[in-house]
């Protein structure tokens, strides 16, 4: 049987502080072809990072017999559930993998996690809430308090910036290997797709960053643009009080999204890469796009995006596809749950460090980790 997940399973609730959260990745604005050459130019030295990347791990565990079943004292499991493949590696890389059930940036990297979960292994640590506190002047005009990001020690202590996901080098349950002495992390929800895709020893198809480089390139080039123009935008939807911003934010995002519809016409689909390969563009945009049925339901009707639409047609396609895949589909969660968590975003009650960017004036992914502080 395979074990409850995190984001479906943690209780709204724990000790007073509620279990949710968001934050960004991505820097730098370039047009897609200087972004390009300069992916490029860069390979030989992801080459080194992936060749890195795959020694950044004790050496092989060996793995538990089965799955520990969570339970709201506990932090989260993903060891051996039953999906071994029988004639798989006897031992996997394992991470105490900081996170949070709510965040679309965390949800990369666990999608990442799920889809070599045959060769790589975790333990969720929940490690990102919220919790009230009064503002300055003790209320928010709107009867409550505002909410804010509770983060945990251990996620303080490999991540000084607090932000999910964040990967943590630890001994397998039950392997008999000693705890590393000097923990190393990886961070920041792109990077991890691909540290995890290095360090899992993919090969073909199975990968999340192509064997091609060029495709490999390509890829990377989209991933930041999708998260720029895709998922940025989600933020200005929500946070932005005046319906005009919500408005220039909502066609933002549809300019985006026809935009990664285009682009999906150069390859046989319904995946960017050919073949349905899922990669690190697709999982770059999965959260978000699983997550944009919220628009209707604080925004109104005007914000739905329409499968009429002929501008988006092959992006619809690209969506019932990927949702529907096992990796995808069992880590997505509960909509009635996640729509309760962003309330705080559509109510402006949260201060998290994307939402103070937002409420700014700059875009999600341009938030400063001092100006944003809350």
């Amino acid at each position: 049987a395979r074990c409850a997940h995190p984001w479906n399973k943690l209780p709204a609730c724990s000790r007073g502080k509620e279990r949710a959260a968001p934050r960004t990745t991505a820097v730098g604005t370039h047009s897609t072809e200087s972004a390009l050459r300069g992916a490029i130019c860069s390979m030989t030295s992801m080459r080194r990072f992936l060749h890195s990347a795959r020694a950044a791990v004790q050496p092989p565990l060996s793995r538990t017999a089965s799955a520990l079943r969570p339970h709201a004292a506990q932090p989260f499991r993903r060891i051996a559930d039953g999906r071994m493949a029988s004639g798989g590696a006897a031992s996997q890389p394992f991470f105490r993998y900081m996170s949070a059930w709510f965040c679309p940036f965390a949800h990369r990297c666990t999608i990442a996690l799920e889809h070599h979960s045959e060769r790589v292994k975790y333990e969720w640590v929940e490690a990102l809430g919220w919790e009230q506190r009064p503002n300055e002047d003790g209320t928010t005009g709107q009867g409550h308090e505002w909410w804010y990001h509770w983060k945990s020690e251990e996620l303080m202590q490999h991540n000084p910036n607090g932000l999910v996901p964040t990967l943590v080098e630890a001994a397998a349950p039950g392997s008999g290997a000693p705890e590393p002495q000097h923990p190393r992390a990886a961070m920041e929800s792109l990077v991890t797709v691909e540290f995890v895709d290095a360090i899992s020893g993919a090969t073909g198809k199975q990968r999340l960053i192509s064997e091609d480089l060029w495709e490999a390139a390509r890829a990377r080039v989209w991933a930041d643009r999708v998260n720029k123009e895709c998922c940025s935008p989600y933020y200005t939807v929500l946070v932005r009080t005046e319906d005009g911003e919500r408005m220039e934010g909502f066609q933002a995002l549809l300019a985006g999204l026809r935009a990664f519809d285009s682009e999906l016409q150069k390859t046989p689909g319904p995946t960017f890469l050919a073949d349905a390969q899922l990669s690190n563009v697709d999982i770059s945009l999965i959260p978000w796009a699983y997550r944009f049925y919220v628009f209707e339901h604080y925004r109104g009707e005007r914000y739905t995006l329409q499968r009429s639409d002929p501008t988006l047609q092959r992006y619809w396609a690209w969506f019932d596809h990927v949702m529907a895949l096992p990796q995808v589909a069992r880590t997505l969660p509960g909509k009635d749950r996640y729509l309760a968590h962003i309330k705080k975003y559509a109510d402006s009650s949260a201060r998290s460090k994307v939402a103070n960017a937002v409420r700014r004036g700059v875009s999600a992914h341009e938030y400063d980790d001092k100006k944003d502080e809350y």
